[in-house]
């Protein structure tokens, strides 16, 4: 597979003085941010999956009329 690149990226020194403070044993900057960003990108996905999931429960909640009840928690 062809590999693409992710533009550059400016930070102020303190913040990349931070990221390299952190890295692992044998880690690089650029590792570090390759796997910042597949983090985050899962992150967001399941975010998307979960309110997918919650509306599509809560439409089919609202055309059964298939409520739960209230509960003492929820007063």
């Amino acid at each position: 597979m062809k590999t693409a690149t992710i533009p550059s990226l400016r930070v102020e020194p303190e913040l990349r003085t931070a990221a390299e403070d952190v890295l692992e044993e044998g880690e690089s900057l650029s590792s570090f941010v390759e796997q910042s960003i597949r983090d985050g990108v899962q992150r967001r996905q399941a975010q998307r999956e979960f309110i997918a999931r919650g509306l599509k429960s809560r439409s089919a909640a609202m055309r059964n009329q298939d409520y739960a009840k209230r509960t003492a928690a929820a007063k």
